[in-house]
């Protein structure tokens, strides 16, 4: 016979009703509070609306009055509802879950439930069990898990594999593994285990890298670092009226992994940039040229040339072939666009008027001419400092040039004989004089064995006097030069020249077109350079020059 007490149905009923009524009579109550504070708040609304609203045949005040009564209405309406929902759930859950009514939980355990659900979820948030890697007694990280160290050490092996172009193998002897709980955000990344033991083995590490024009110039491991140097490089060529300031070559900073060796420090990969390189280029033969003159012209020796070109016959050079020059050039090509502001001379016209008692090719000046100004601003483009565009983008003159008049002789010359006197041999300004000098941009000798008239491009250059052209080529840095000899131990030199329009041998007056101006050879603008030799040595032009 058992000991069991049971409960009797009616009393566990009972029990539960009590527990049912105190709660329906709570909920009853704030009922009848709201319901009673809803009849007073409408018994005030309804007396506000016979002040404002006395009666009104209006069809418009007449609605909003009736759907305004309905309100109430509608409240009451849904809380009876809510209720009947209410009690309707709890008879359902007496039918689906009898249990409830045997066993009541008590608050304070539900409470201690949830909060220790809620502490092993907040631990395994904020810990979890992971693998600390440590390699030659020194703590290299913890990441996630074993295999976590197993994918560190395969991407090291490939990568280094890979940069030595040699099979590599990681000896896993070296490293110690500890499991253990940690907090998951002292954890570190695969990629950074990777690079740390990188580090260790000392045989590739990661790098940022610079390319210029796709080949490799040099790594730092210091993030940040080239594109600073770049920053600099520009930063150095710049002031307040640079436009732009470009490079030529694409260049391209890229994070990857390097032999340990190529690191490069900072101060020696900008002297590296700032510095040239030695690089084979073409050169087309052209007209007039001479293997001595090739040479000159690209700072080589003729033996250099020739190994450079070996099989050549120096003698017997073709126009139109192509020779192979060793040329220094940068290692990174600047692009700078200046916007500068300068006076400019303004060439002043000369109106000849024909004299038939003058020969041919002499002139006498009866109304000197001068030069005017302008206000030029310009936006000049520079390649490694040198000026390769000019663009005028305003001209403001101001003064006017006065123009020169001149008597030209009509009278044909009995002969091409000198007539013994010298006549300029262009029009335009005199830039640099006979004697010393400084050397304008590094270019040119110090000891200025003539006249630099400068002009623009194209200017007639003319005979000073007659006589038997000696010369017409080129010549190293003189450029495109031509030489007149004047049968009287005399001889001009005409150099810098854009195009030359006579030959060797011919017989030139004074006067006649011999050359277009230029600026070729060693030169830093369009100019002729004039020169006068007696018996080979230079004397100064304006001895000789009206």
């Amino acid at each position: 016979m058992s000991n069991k007490k049971t409960t009797a149905p009616g009393k566990k009923k009972a029990h539960y009703m009590e527990e049912e009524s105190f709660f329906q009579r709570l909920y009853y109550s704030v009922i009848r509070f709201l319901r009673h504070a809803r009849r007073r708040w409408r018994d005030i609304q309804r007396a506000r609306r016979e002040h404002h609203f006395p009666e009104s045949d209006r069809f418009l005040i007449k609605l909003v009055l009736l759907l305004w009564g309905q309100i109430p209405m509608v409240f009451s309406r849904l809380a009876e509802k809510t209720a009947r929902l209410n009690r309707r759930a709890v008879k359902s859950a007496e039918k689906e879950f009898p249990w409830l009514e045997r066993h009541h939980i008590h608050p304070a355990a539900l409470l201690v439930a949830g909060c220790c659900v809620a502490s092993v979820a907040m631990f395994f948030t904020v810990y979890t069990h992971a693998t600390t890697v440590t390699h030659g007694g020194e703590v290299l990280g913890t990441v996630a898990s074993e295999a976590a160290v197993e994918t560190a050490c395969a991407d090291l092996e490939r990568i280094t594999a890979a940069v030595l172009e040699r099979p590599y193998t990681l000896d896993r002897e070296t490293l110690t593994l500890e499991n253990h709980w940690m907090k998951r955000q002292e954890l570190v990344e695969t990629g950074e285990l990777t690079e740390r033991l990188s580090q260790r083995e000392g045989l590739v590490t990661a790098a940022y890298s610079l390319y210029v024009g796709g080949t490799p110039i040099g790594s730092t491991p210091y993030r940040g670092a080239l594109e600073e140097l770049l920053k600099q490089l520009k930063a150095s060529v710049t002031n307040e009226d640079t436009i732009s300031v470009t490079f030529a070559e694409e260049v391209e900073v890229r994070e990857e992994y390097v032999p340990a060796e190529q690191i490069m420090n900072l101060g020696h990969l900008a002297e590296l940039l700032y510095s040239t390189k030695v690089e084979e280029v073409n050169y087309e033969i052209q007209k007039g040229d001479t293997w001595i003159e090739i040479a000159e012209k690209h700072g080589m020796t003729s033996d250099a040339l020739l190994k450079l070109n070996p099989g050549y016959n120096i003698n017997k050079i073709s126009v139109g072939e192509v020779l192979t020059i060793s040329a220094s050039v940068p290692y990174l090509t600047m692009t700078v666009v200046q916007q500068e502001r300068y006076l400019q001379p303004v060439q002043y016209d000369i109106i000849y008027t024909d004299e038939p008692t003058m020969y041919q090719g002499d002139t006498k000046v009866t109304a000197k001419g001068s030069f005017g100004s302008a206000d030029v601003v310009a936006s000049v483009t520079y390649v490694n400092g040198e000026e390769t565009e000019r663009t005028v983008l305003s001209h403001v003159l101001l003064k006017e040039p006065i123009t020169e008049h001149q008597l030209q002789g009509t009278k044909v010359r009995p002969s091409w004989y000198p007539t013994g006197t010298f006549r300029w041999p262009c029009t335009g300004r005199v830039v640099s004089y006979f004697g010393g000098r400084k050397s304008p941009g590094g270019i040119g000798s110090t000891n200025h064995k003539g006249l630099d008239i400068a002009n623009s491009r194209g200017t007639s250059v003319v005979a000073a006097d007659g006589g038997v052209v000696v010369y017409s080529g080129w010549q190293g840095g003189y450029g495109y030069v031509v030489k007149i000899d004047h049968l009287n131990g005399l001889t001009t030199v005409y150099a810098h020249n854009s195009k030359l329009l006579v030959s060797v041998g011919a017989n030139v007056h004074k006067g006649q077109e011999i050359a277009k101006m230029g600026s070729t050879g060693n030169s830093t603008g369009s100019h002729c350079h004039f020169e006068v030799q007696l018996n080979g040595v230079a004397q100064n032009p304006l001895n000789y020059l009206p």
